[in-house]
């Protein structure tokens, strides 16, 4: 049986393939996040990073890069801007001194405090140019894509199994 013809190598290919699509939002989405919170200037990964170790304080920077999936080699400087920013501090583990935990400071709380209702209107800016109804049925193939392609990333998010070694859940 004669093999089907390949299509056409266009660009409509490629701006119309997943992969594309997903990081041209981003891009988008990392753009409005920058523009909102400007005035803060923080990235949405120091954010992410920011709201995980306040709610799991005295976590490390391994089980860090596994709750928020985030590349661990690459979470350093992310811990290191964050620290000079005063805005976390790393103490020693007081069963191993090499590991450090991270804690917020009171700087660190309040600009989370503040930057809440400004990550959040970014958030709704990502999605307003749909309607409820569309923007409800994307969110869930999202998550649904994100959870079955998870084993797939370089860093598939291990929340659970950080934060069971935290004694914590959630």
């Amino acid at each position: 049986m004669p093999s089907k013809p390949a299509a056409p190598i266009t660009m409509d290919a490629v701006y119309a393939a997943p992969g594309y699509l997903f990081r041209r939002m981003q891009q988008i989405a990392v753009s409005i996040f920058m523009e909102e919170c400007k005035a803060f200037d923080l990235t949405p990964v120091q954010y992410a990073a920011l709201i995980a170790i306040h709610t799991h304080p005295g976590i490390d920077a391994t089980r860090l890069s596994a709750v928020i999936a985030f590349d661990r080699s690459t979470l350093g400087s992310v811990i290191e801007r964050l620290q000079a920013k005063d805005y976390i501090e790393r103490k020693p583990a007081p069963e191993d001194k090499r590991i450090k935990l991270l804690y917020l400071t009171k700087s660190g709380a309040a600009i989370l405090r503040e930057i809440i209702p400004t990550v959040e209107r970014a958030q709704a800016r990502m999605l307003e140019p749909l309607q409820p109804a569309e923007r409800k049925a994307l969110m869930g193939l999202l998550m649904q894509l994100v959870d079955l392609n998870n084993e797939a990333s370089r860093v598939p998010l291990r929340a659970e199994d950080a934060l069971e070694h935290l004694g914590k859940t959630g």
